[in-house]
């Protein structure tokens, strides 16, 4: 693969995973090549390329030939992603908590700044964004190499999973406490307030999905 596909499946993936994600395309609906190729002027190769990597990402379920649909998360798939995520969301912020620099706390508040700006602008879709950022940089932060990597496995799914929700200044307030305790190094606290958000964030994405 030359140079250039490979800059153009990037952008193919960065554009159609950020609308799945945004749920400007719905779940279930066709991923054609020629069309996607046609609305983002590329080839049929790179479109080729960026759903392949989608489907490992968790996102889209492959169809045969040239297509390929918006997976349809199920009660069942959320609950398992609920399930993954409470396995490690703890660690992930006590280690954060004990190991994140001065630099990282800083770079933690300008996510938080810009949910909290987005939240009580009523800008649903940067809210959402940037609370699943605060749960990217947070793991970032817990500097374990291992973890990062789950992580990355995992992202695409739990951005997913984090975006499912309509109440922005509650989950922004949680973001909040979280924070406090990590600049204040108080691991106790974090357990208590991660396992509240847990349960608040299972809570929404199942209102969300009608249960």
């Amino acid at each position: 693969m030359t140079e250039e596909f490979e800059a153009h499946s990037e952008r193919v993936v960065r554009q159609v995973r950020d609308e799945i994600i945004d749920g400007l395309r719905a779940p279930g609906s066709k991923l054609v090549e020629r069309e996607i190729a046609a609305e983002l002027g590329v080839s049929r190769i790179p479109v080729r390329d960026a759903l392949r990597e989608l489907v490992a990402e968790g996102l889209v379920t492959p169809r045969p030939r040239t297509w390929a649909v918006v997976r349809e998360f199920s009660a069942a798939d959320v609950a398992d992603l609920i399930e993954v995520r409470s396995a490690f969301e703890g660690l992930t912020f006590r280690l954060a908590a004990t190991r994140a620099t001065r630099e990282g706390q800083q770079r933690l508040r300008a996510v938080l700044d810009r949910e909290w700006q987005a939240a009580r602008d009523g800008e649903a879709r940067l809210a959402r964004r940037a609370a699943a950022d605060f749960h990217d940089v947070v793991a970032e932060l817990s500097a374990n190499d291992l973890l990062q990597e789950l992580h990355r496995t995992l992202r695409s799914r739990l951005r997913w999973l984090l975006v499912q929700h309509d109440d922005l200044l509650a989950v922004a307030q949680e973001h909040q406490e979280l924070y406090d305790a990590i600049t204040a190094r108080d691991t106790v606290a974090i357990d208590e307030l991660v396992a509240e958000h847990l349960r608040s964030s299972a809570r929404l994405a199942a209102q969300a999905h009608g249960n």
